[in-house]
């Protein structure tokens, strides 16, 4: 472990927290919620990217985001070939359902969307829109 170990714990810690807590507050729920938004959420995204975008967009993240991002990843499997708006938001609404969550899955979505714009590079998030449906990346930008 080197010295400054501790500190990028710390960091990550609290930028996780932040992101949460933006989330949340964007949802109009709690801090858990906004947890299972952002789960569901950067899923749907991984999902529908081909690998290499999708470890673009995790390179991104903060490091727990990261992790949660890459939680059961079959970069095989992807991108997912169902492409459509509804295929896309029944996918988040089966994910917040695992997890035991009511959030409308648009909620999240815009939510997730907003967090995104607020921390990640745009011409990253541009990569990211340009591997989307159409439809998803509409309320992407509307976000």
């Amino acid at each position: 472990m080197t010295g400054n170990a501790p500190s990028v714990i710390d960091r990550t810690v609290h930028e996780t927290n932040e992101w949460l807590n933006e989330l949340a507050e964007a949802i109009g729920g709690s801090k858990q919620d906004g947890y299972h938004a952002l789960r569901a959420g950067l899923h749907a995204l991984r999902d529908r990217m081909v690998a290499d975008e999708a470890v673009h967009l995790g390179q991104q993240l903060p490091l727990l985001i990261r992790g949660i991002y890459f939680e059961d990843w079959k970069p095989s499997a992807t991108p997912h070939k169902q492409r459509s708006r509804e295929a896309y938001l029944d996918f988040v609404r089966q994910k917040l359902s695992q997890d035991g969550s009511s959030i409308e899955p648009e909620t999240a979505l815009d939510g997730v969307f907003a967090v995104l714009k607020m921390h990640i590079d745009k011409g990253e998030l541009g990569h990211v829109a340009d591997q989307l449906p159409k439809e998803v990346t509409e309320m992407m930008r509307a976000a």
